[in-house]
């Protein structure tokens, strides 16, 4: 952990025009505790809200924490305006190529790069969880026939934790996870290996309940993502094997979307999990958030865009970027919260789709998509916005190859939220060992309600009227 400098030079000199006050709040990691500034107090100005709270000390306002650091971090590392990704210091270009989704995980997860015998030990038990219980399976026949697999898998991981009770902080004790001693750390590790192991496993399970076919048990002998694929597809074929080529290129795929820090879903993971609550409640609330479409489903998003586009030619697209230019219509995939260059996994994503499309085939899509992108890349509109095509975009590229795999559109965020389970287990576990223990992440607020009311008995009242003051009145069907 970093720690302050001897040197004045790091720190943040404040000087509170209210009260002529001067205050030092030291630089550490180029960074300054948001609690520093609750020592700048001064006194209410005559007629100032008693909701401000001026004399509790000053708040850090940060809507949807655009600077907002909550955590020390030893896992991942964004350059947004570099176009970098590296984990644990690896660029994700090298792991693409050199790495596997399980071995890159174990880094994520510990810290290093596993050897031979370690790797083959973390392998052998993710691949020994991955059976379930056989009443998950009636849990998962009692959804709807058209069921969203997203709503099944996160109900799936919650399901989960109705199995472990020893891996429950509020059945086991509070310090179940943060004892850090070798029984505790055994303990963690066993539920690491079950939801890395059984997030195939639900995946396909949700997958095939929408197809109407039976269950496959995880077969023995296979990759993760063989293994997957395998549950997917399996008919009953004698020494049935998926594709190598689909089997591989779905684990480059898990693998550079294995983590990205503290994107919505992880941080709904870390937000969960601060309260001690199991870790299967915790990667439930996540895979919850990953569900939204400005996170996970932003893939299906851009796939669903490019085919309104061709449809009812591909010549289309002139049109299409002029309708975006006047705000008439959404472009899926280009700009990024983080990414101000390109996102270094569209590369990645490029390279494999070729690869799966000598095997399946090219999409017509494609050409589409090329063609937006030419088109996008070539108006001042987006250039002067920075709106280069980030990864989501370049999703157009995992998308069709999800698509040339047979994956419907609405299972994408599923194949998102398989590989990102890893990275989720990486920061919870982190937070549950960082120095210090765990505190519950509680935000603060700047209210700007109503000061204080006297109630009014209700046939004194006046009525309020405005759309956003009223409930809504909504039709009932039979």
């Amino acid at each position: 952990m970093g720690q302050p400098s001897e040197n004045t030079q790091d720190s943040l000199t404040v000087r509170d025009n209210r009260t002529g006050k001067t205050y030092t709040i030291p630089i550490v990691d180029n960074a300054v505790s948001a609690t520093a500034f609750k020592d700048i107090k001064a006194l209410r100005k005559p007629g100032e809200r008693d909701e401000n709270e001026t004399e509790k000390g000053l708040r850090v306002q940060d809507k949807g924490f655009l600077n907002t650091a909550v955590i020390r971090s030893e896992i991942t590392y964004i350059d947004g305006e570099a176009g970098v990704l590296r984990y644990r210091g690896y660029p994700i270009e090298q792991l693409a190529i050199h790495s596997s989704h399980l071995e890159s995980a174990y880094l994520l997860i510990y810290g290093t790069l596993p050897t031979k015998e370690q790797c083959t030990h973390f392998e052998t038990e993710v691949l020994r969880h991955g059976n379930m219980h056989v009443d998950s399976e009636e849990f998962f026949r009692s959804f709807r026939y058209d069921a969203h697999p997203m709503s099944m898998l996160t109900s799936a991981f919650a399901m989960l934790g109705s199995f472990y009770n020893e891996a429950n902080p509020s059945l086991q004790g509070q310090k179940l996870y943060t004892r850090g001693d070798k029984e505790s750390l055994a303990t963690m590790d066993r539920q690491i290996y079950r939801l890395i192991g059984k997030a195939t496993t639900l995946a396909a399970m949700a997958y095939r309940v929408r197809q109407g076919r039976e269950f496959v048990t995880p077969p023995v002998g296979l990759s993760y993502t063989g293994s997957f694929l395998y549950q997917m597809d399996h008919l009953g074929e004698e020494d049935y094997r998926p594709n190598p080529v689909l089997e591989k290129a779905l684990d480059v795929l898990f693998l550079i979307h294995a983590d990205h820090e503290l994107n919505a879903s992880c941080t709904t993971v870390l937000q969960t999990g601060s309260s001690l609550v199991d870790p299967y409640s915790a990667i439930a609330a996540g895979c919850a958030s990953l569900y939204g479409p400005l996170h996970g489903g932003a893939n299906e998003a851009v796939i669903r865009m490019l085919i309104s586009i061709e449809r009812p030619v591909p010549e289309n697209v002139p049109a299409f970027i002029e309708a975006v230019k006047r705000r008439e219509k959404t472009l899926s995939g280009f700009g990024h919260r983080v990414y101000k260059t390109s996102d270094p996994r569209s590369f990645i994503v490029r390279k494999t789709a070729d690869e799966v499309f000598k095997v399946t085939g090219r999409d017509a899509l494609l050409e589409t998509a090329m063609a937006l992108h030419d088109a996008a890349m070539k108006d001042e509109y987006f250039i002067k916005r920075k709106l280069a095509p980030n990864v989501d975009f370049w999703y157009v590229f995992s998308g069709l190859i999800y698509r040339a795999m047979g994956f419907p559109m609405d299972f994408f965020p599923v194949l998102f939220a398989v590989p990102r389970v890893v990275g989720w287990l990486a920061h919870w576990r982190q937070m549950m060992l960082q120095e210090g223990g765990v505190k519950i992440w509680r935000p603060r607020q700047v209210y700007v309600g109503a000061g204080k009311r006297d109630y009014v008995p209700i046939e004194r009242r006046e009525a309020v009227e405005g759309l956003r003051q009223v409930p809504s009145a909504v039709e009932h069907g039979g």
